[in-house]
């Protein structure tokens, strides 16, 4: 052991206590962010604008428009592309913009599961 032995503490003179505070700070904050993004809904569409699928924070989906001129009877297959496609597109932006928050909150560091 080095002279003078290992004094504990944390990097950086943050001590235990202070750490564990700003830990329970950023979940705290984290909770109020996650609870926001559930009350948003997302909107995308597909199809030039023939379906429209609005999906919840909490990835449900909340609303399914579709343009009566979009429904062809010979051609049942393009209009369920088309609400697969707003549908997943919706997510995919509910999803972005979680990242985005999460990443402002934690500065872009990578908590990977630790709250």
């Amino acid at each position: 052991m080095a002279k003078g032995g290992f004094r504990g503490g944390m990097p950086g003179g943050m001590n235990q206590a202070a750490m564990m505070k700003q830990a329970q700070r950023l979940q705290q904050e984290m909770i109020r962010m996650q609870q926001e993004q559930e009350s948003k809904t997302f909107t995308a569409k597909a199809g030039g604008g023939m379906v429209s699928a609005t999906v919840s924070g909490k990835h449900e989906l909340v609303d399914l428009q579709i343009n009566p001129e979009a429904v062809d009877p010979d051609d049942v297959e393009m209009l369920q592309d088309m609400i697969l496609a707003a549908v997943n597109e919706a997510m995919r932006t509910a999803d972005a913009e979680a990242a985005n928050n999460m990443s402002r909150l934690t500065g872009g560091m990578n908590l990977g599961g630790l709250f």
